[in-house]
Formats: structure tokens, sequence, C-alpha cells
């Protein structure tokens, strides 16, 4: 049965527990632990301190920013930075590109290392019930299985893990709240004057705040699994989610302090508040929701790329669809390269506690890109000045503080996000602005322009036909205009007879579910011209979309699709189609500056990742032909070859007159 993400519902809250709040849900496991390894010699203020530190950045950072504004800044309900970045785009500050770019890179790297960490973090616990338990193999194959499991789809996936995830959050709150008594002081956590008090008098500040950042890194992956969820359900999920991550950080405090610096040191608090005869189920318990919390960054990733390549952030890959429910997609190219970067990970750091070092620098900058563009958006929906400068100060602050200590960990394993951050960037940013450079070089031509010979070429008998129907695609963003290399290759380079000719112009709409067409008929019964948008969300399917269109035409009397072949009109018999498409290679004998020669070639490198252009639109490839065209640069300033004056000549003697 179809979930209706847009209503509240059991199901759909069911369903959000299984998909989203994975990342988060599995920070107990290892964040108490990280804060204790700050300080090792730790007393009781410094820990209900530090508590305070999570629970208001649980407060702040991911109830106020993500689940009460972010999550209303939706692209018809898709959610993340770069469906964010697409309500935007139309602004004069065109450095926003930068920064979605930017924190797009950053949140993919986060996806790298989130499953490494948190099935580490699940699986050395098998260590406490018996010691010499080969981890890292055991963390490997588990990866392997997560990855393998998400070519079922987010929905099968989100109703399999939601009842489990709740089981999860319940345990969590209840083993928690077992242990408060241990310590009915941590209340004071409370107060965030205990959080204020700690940093202002601990040194080693940074260092708290690098593992207290720990508790909010699912943030940002909650708000690009929106589309997959809707709002209200994460709103209202996120109520119980929170109060049992409260309880079991109160309970993790209230044990690490009535236990003492030595037994809280030596054993990792999550299982140490578990009651004797525990650790095995919660083992257990915490390897499913690592499972969980790796599927809610991987099905953001999946998000993320699908809009990056709308926006023209990323070359075309192939993407499945593969339930039925609205909103999910799947990307084999992601998801088998974010396994390696999870292996490689493993395989470099092999332990939580490394780690821990690698986590949370990269999706800080996320946190931060977001935070600009979301005070950009606030202008854009008429929010006074002063809230926007307020709400920009206030989580600037915030996350630059959480940025400079984690810094501090960047030669520890920060290093290793920050370069997959980097690289994923500069193919963004590389890609986006070699897009732009080639648009602004291709000549366009108006096609009403071409009507009459385009009629005469029809009626020219002498000439074969080289198909019934023609189909081109075009980039134009003009209606009317097309590339004068399309017209170039009907009329000249081979003249392509053909009955009818249809020139397509996909566009990419901001709208992630629009699919819509409209005609224009630039010569009757002859060439139509036609746009065809697609969302981001949307299958591509033009070999689909096409016969649709031509079913209207025809039914609306302005096309008849019947053969001109006499033995086939006779029988009714319609015409064949073909599809031509024009694949532009920069041309050597461009004579750009250095950058855009430089950008020119790396787009040429980038798109070698790339699918076909007949698969990314779903044509039919048994009727595609590929055409390569030049596509040649500024040549206004090269040189002019001379005419000899003294004709040619063979050992100084002239040809010409032997």
């Amino acid at each position: 049965m179809k979930t209706n993400l847009n209503k509240i519902s059991a199901l759909g809250l069911l369903v959000t527990m299984g998909i989203v709040f994975g990342d988060i849900g599995t920070s107990p496991l290892y964040l108490m632990k990280a804060i204790i390894g700050a300080n090792p010699n730790f007393d009781a203020d410094y820990i209900v301190g530090a508590v305070s530190c999570v629970i208001w950045t649980l407060t702040l950072q991911t109830t106020l920013k993500y689940v009460v504004i972010a999550l209303r800044a939706d692209n018809k309900g898709e959610g993340g930075i770069l469906a964010l970045f697409s309500l935007l785009k139309h602004r004069k500050e065109k450095w926003l590109f930068f920064v979605a770019a930017i924190g797009a890179a950053a949140l993919i790297a986060d996806g790298v290392i989130t499953p490494a960490i948190t099935v580490t973090s699940a699986i050395e616990g098998l260590d406490i019930v018996r010691s010499g338990v080969p981890v890292v193999p055991i963390v490997v194959t588990v990866i392997c299985v997560i990855f393998l499991m998400q070519q079922a789809g987010t929905g099968k996936i989100g109703k399999f893990f939601g009842p489990f995830m709740l089981v999860w959050f319940s345990f969590l709150g209840v083993m928690g709240a077992m242990k408060i008594g241990d310590y009915p002081s941590i209340f004071e956590a409370f107060n965030p004057w205990c959080a204020i008090r700690l940093l202002i008098d601990y040194p080693g500040w940074f260092l708290i705040l690098g593992a207290v950042f720990l508790c909010t890194t699912g943030a940002e992956a909650l708000y690009s699994d929106l589309g997959h969820c809707g709002r209200l359900n994460i709103s209202i999920s996120w109520i119980y989610v929170k109060v049992m991550l409260l309880l079991n950080y109160l309970g993790q405090g209230a044990w690490i302090i009535s236990s003492g610096n030595q037994v809280a040191s030596s054993v990792n608090p999550f299982y140490g508040i578990m009651p004797h005869g525990w650790i095995l189920p919660a083992v257990i318990l915490s390897t499913g929701a690592a499972i969980i919390a790796s599927q809610a960054l991987l099905s953001g990733s999946f998000t993320i790329i699908s809009e990056a390549m709308s926006l023209s952030f990323w070359p075309r890959l192939n993407v499945k669809y593969p339930s039925i429910e609205k909103g999910q997609l799947y990307v084999p190219a992601v998801n088998w390269s974010l396994l390696f970067g999870c292996l490689l990970t493993v395989a470099i750091f092999r332990s939580s506690s490394h780690m821990e070092a690698a986590y949370g620098l990269a999706i800080t900058i996320t946190m931060l890109m977001t935070t600009v563009l979301l005070t950009f958006y606030l202008r854009e929906r008429k929010v006074p000045k002063w809230v926007c400068g307020l709400f920009l100060v206030l989580f600037a602050v915030i996350e630059g503080a959480f940025f400079v200590a984690n810094l501090f960990k960047f030669s520890h394993g920060g290093w290793f996000t920050i370069l997959i951050a980097g690289v994923v960037a500069l193919t963004m940013i590389v890609w986006r602005k070699a897009t732009e450079i080639r648009g602004t070089f291709v000549e366009y031509r108006c096609l009403a322009d071409y009507a009459g010979i385009i009629t005469d070429l029809k009626n020219d008998k002498e000439i074969p036909e080289y198909s019934s129907n023609v189909v081109y695609f075009s980039r134009s963003r003009k209606r009317g205009e097309v590339e004068s290399k399309l017209m170039y290759s009907i009329i000249n380079k081979e003249p392509k007879r053909a009955d009818h000719y249809f020139i397509i112009n996909p566009e990419y709409a901001d709208d992630p579910y629009t699919l819509e067409y409209d005609v224009d008929i630039i010569v009757p019964d002859t060439m139509y011209e036609i746009k065809v948008r697609m969302g981001f969300k949307v299958e591509p399917k033009i070999t689909v979309y096409l016969r649709q269109i031509v079913e209207d035409l025809v039914a609306d009397g302005k096309m008849n699709l019947t053969s001109s072949y006499p033995s086939l009109r006779k029988r009714g018999i319609p015409g064949n189609f073909k599809f031509i498409i024009l694949h532009r290679i920069f041309s050597p004998s461009s004579t750009c500056g250095k950058t855009a020669s430089m950008l020119m070639k790396c787009h040429a490198l980038i798109r070698k990742i790339s699918i076909s252009d007949e698969k990314a639109m779903g044509l039919d490839t048994s009727n595609v032909v590929v055409e390569t065209v030049p596509l040649i640069i500024n040549t206004s300033d090269a040189r002019r070859i001379a005419r000899s004056e003294n004709g040619w000549t063979d050992n100084g003697q002239d040809l010409a007159g032997k």
C-alpha cells in the first residue's frame, strides 16, 4: 500500500523511524566515550556540563535549526542543501553555488565515515562478551550487507526497519532511565549555565565540543531525507526520539559519575549502563541500529546526487526507482563508490576510537553552508532582516565553534573526510562552470527561418528518406531557437529527408515531480518543437513520453503519423522513429584562455564517469544515432592563412608552366 507522506499516519511515523533517525540514534554508542576521552580526569561537574552541552546542542542545532526551520525550507517536499539552493538559484548572488557545492560534497564525505564508525562501535561490544573477537572482518561483512540492501529501495527498508528502530529508541530510553537514580543531580544538566560554565572553565573546550558535536551529526541527513518521509512525520517522530536520546545520555552521565574515573574510562558507558546479561542483546540491537544509521546517510546521498545532476553540478548517472513510494530512488554508482570508501575507512582506522578523529569535521562544513543558504531563504520569505541576522549570528557562532573544535582532529583523521569532500566539491564546481562556458559559446538559430527549406527537403524525392520521423535534442533555453549544429546535421552534413522532425528540449524543473510538455508547430504536419519538463525525482523515459505526445498530436488532428511509403500508407502503418544525439567535443582549434581550456579538458575527463545521453534520457538504443560535432570556442583572433603570390613550385620551377 502506498504511504501518503504528506499526512501524519501511524505507518508514516514508523517508516520515518526506519529511514531518518538512524545516524542520530546511534550517537549514544560512542558520544559519552568520546567525552570521557577528552578529559580522563573528569569530575561530576565536568560530566554534568558535558551532558548539558549535549542537551542544548540537540535543542538548538537539531530541533530549532533543522526540525523547526530547515524542514520548512523544502522544494515541493524535497529537502537537503541542494534542494535549498534550487530555491535560491535565481538570486543575483551567483557565488551561492560554491556554498551549495561545498556543503553537498561534505555531506557525501560524511556518508563514507558514518557506516564505518557506527558499525564498528556496535561490533566492538562483542569484545566485552568474549575477548579476541575478530571485529574488522565482521564489520566488513555487515557493511557489505548494508550496501547490498539499498537495491531494495528505501520504502521497503523503512517498513522493515521502522519497528526495529521503535524498539531501539525505547531500549535507549529505558536503559538510560534505569541509571538516572545513580546520580539524580544529573538533571542539573538542563540548566544551560552548566554548559557555559564548563566551556569557560575547562581549558580543553575544543576537545569537549569536538566530542559533543557527535550528538548532532545526523541532523543534515535528517533534512536530506525530507522527501522520503515528509515534514510532519519527521517533526512528530523527533519528539519521541529526542526524549529517548536524552534519557539515555542522562543515564550514561549518572553511571559515569557514580562509577568513578577508573571504571568509566575502561568501559564504553553505553554498555556500562546495561544490566548483567544484557550486553549481547545490546550488541545485536546496536548493530541493527548501525545498519539503519548507514541507510539514512545513503538515502540522503542518493537524493543529493540526483539533485546535483538536475542542477548541472554532476554528470548524468544511472538512477533507479525501486519503490512505488513517491521520492524513492537508488543510484548504483554512488552506492558502490560509498561502499569502497567505507571499506577503505575501516582498513585505515580499524577501530571506532580512531574513526572518531575523522568524524565530524566534514559535516560541520555542511552545517555552516546550510546556515548561509537558510539565511538567504528566510529573506526570500520576507522574514525581517534583524531575525535573519540573529539566525545567522547564532548558528554561525555555534557551528563555527564546532568547526574550530573539529579542526584539531585534522591531523588525527579529519584529513580523510576533507580529502573526499574536496574531490567531490572540485568535481561539482568544475562540471558546473564548464557546462556554463560550453553553453555560452553554442551558436543558436531561429527555427522559423528554416521552415521553407525543411518543407522543400521533405518533398525532395531525389533525396532518399532517412527515416519517417527524425528526433533531435536541443539544449536551447529560448523558445523557437535551436543550435546551429543541429540544423547543419539535418540540412548540410547528410540531408535527412523525413515526414516529421521533432526537436525535443528536455528541461529539469525545480519541482521534483514535474512531468509536463508543450508543443510549438514550426511547420504544419512536419516540424515540431517540444519542451519536456521533468523533475529530478521523475524517471526519464523520453521514448515513452514522446509516444504519448505524438498520440495527443494525432488525436488533435495536428499530424498524420501514417508512413509516406504507399505500401505502408495503404494499410495505415505508422512510420518509424530515429533519434539523433549531437555529442559536442571541445575542439583543439579553440583559442580560449587557459582557465577555460583547462575547464573544458576537465569536463571531458569527468564526462567519462557519466552514462550516455541515450541512457540518461531513456531512449530505445536500437534507434539512436550519435553524431560528433566540434565545440569551437572563440576563434576570432586566430591567424588567417595567406595566399602565396608565387604559385605552386617544384624545385623552384613553376608547375603551371610545364
